[in-house]
């Protein structure tokens, strides 16, 4: 039998039972749906769970699993569109429909939320990422800069109108935890990334500039995770995403980290585990982000770019 990670409570309540001949052994303990209560008593707002493919949503999950009550916030259209009202249910929890670049939607989920959950926050998720210069197959040397703008709204400044909200209403707790989904494209270029990738760059920075005066202030802890390519509804609008996904697998020792892993890291950044780690990009790619080149990329390379000819020969780099 496959045994995963036992809470030291199991273990001793396992013990015990058997020293008082109880039926109860390893053998019965469900080990898939042990928790280890790290939220127990806490409350959270998760921001962007669409569908079951959402890292959200398998956050949302977690979170309750591991003993949190949460709210639930995305727009109102991908509400009504979405599957956010079904976990919701599951999870015994509010939806807020909101537009995250509308302050006062922001500042309306921050009210409902303490009211409905009975307190101050404890942790955020920010989830939220969409380019319009993407959904057009608008290549980056030649991309609408009204839709630019909405990308650096949506996917970025959302999440500084987000914590600005929180903070002026009191709406955070003390040593609270504030996370935002990032990708290793703020950093390098990416062929296909388009837009998001200055989004990403300017949510880092974000985090890193609102984490000093949050902290200071109210002990408030603020983060990135920058996040393997996950097979996503938003990641799949990213030109050649199936191929990217192919080459970080390759490239990272640990192979890419799946949405359910990287719920498993955001829980940990919620909980009190965590408390003295802010103002941080954390890499969780597998290993990725330190790679040059792996013997398995070094494999697959082709250097034909049919593929991505344009139709007068040019190579498409954008």
């Amino acid at each position: 039998m496959k045994i995963k990670s036992i809470s030291p409570c199991a273990l001793v309540t396992c013990f015990l039972n058997i020293c008082f001949n109880k039926k109860e052994s390893l053998h019965t303990l469900n080990l898939e749906d042990m928790s280890y209560n790290l939220l127990k008593g806490k409350r959270g707002v998760i921001f962007g769970a669409l569908n079951d493919k959402s890292i959200a949503w398998k956050v949302a999950e977690k979170a309750v699993e591991e003993g949190a009550i949460i709210t639930l916030s995305n727009t109102p259209v991908a509400v009504r569109m979405g599957d956010v009202s079904k976990l919701g249910e599951k999870l015994n929890a509010e939806v807020i429909p909101a537009d995250a670049t509308n302050v006062d939607d922001l500042e309306m989920v921050f009210e409902k939320s303490m009211e409905v959950l009975g307190g101050k926050i404890d942790f955020v998720l920010h989830s939220i990422g969409m380019s319009p210069n993407v959904r057009k197959k608008r290549l980056y040397d030649d991309i609408d800069y009204d839709l630019l703008n909405k990308t650096l709204d949506i996917s970025a400044v959302s999440f500084h109108k987000m914590i600005q909200a929180a903070k002026k209403l009191d709406a955070i707790a003390e040593y609270g935890s504030i996370v935002a989904l990032s990708y290793i494209a703020a950093q390098r270029t990416m062929f296909g990334y388009n837009d998001m990738a200055d989004a990403k760059a300017l949510l880092e920075s974000i985090a890193r500039s609102f984490g000093y005066i949050y902290g200071r202030e109210k002990h408030v802890r603020i983060n990135t995770i920058s996040q393997s390519p996950t097979p996503t509804t938003a990641g799949s609008g990213v030109k050649g995403m199936d191929s990217l996904m192919d080459f970080a697998n390759r490239m990272s020792p640990l192979g890419n980290a799946t949405a359910d892993e990287c719920a498993d890291y955001c829980i940990m950044m919620f909980s009190d585990l965590t408390r003295k780690v802010t103002m941080q990009n954390l890499f969780h790619d597998g290993g990725f982000s330190s790679m040059g080149m792996s013997l398995r990329a070094m494999d697959q390379y082709e250097k034909s770019f049919d593929q991505y000819r344009n139709s007068d020969g040019t190579i498409q780099y954008g």
